[in-house]
């Protein structure tokens, strides 16, 4: 390989982390063009200088992904909360023995 620099992926996945209220107007407002409305919401937005501008301006409440480590986050909780067997627990009572025969 020669110095070239690895491919940008062309989507972010971009979730925010951190409440709304109580941060400055202008990031409401970067949120807000963003699609993002509400805490631990998903949006995927194309990899644009502009979109990384606006991510940059509120780093602090959201958190990025590209395709891949948000396909792998969704199948790791996919597999949390898939339905386990049944724990069987096979209980055969020992045959009780007639202590008062002897």
């Amino acid at each position: 390989m020669s110095g070239t620099a690895a491919a940008a992926p062309p989507n972010l996945y971009i979730t925010l982390v951190r409440s709304i209220p109580g941060t400055r107007k202008l990031h409401r407002r970067t949120l807000e063009a963003l699609r993002l409305t509400k805490c631990n919401r998903t949006v995927m937005r194309w990899n644009t200088p502009t979109v990384r501008g606006m991510i940059q301006q509120v780093q602090r409440l959201v958190v990025v992904e590209t395709g891949e480590m948000y396909n792998a986050r969704k199948q790791k909780d996919a597999n949390h909360k898939a339905l386990r067997p049944p724990l069987v627990v096979d209980y055969h009572p020992s045959p009780a023995t007639d202590s008062s025969s002897n």
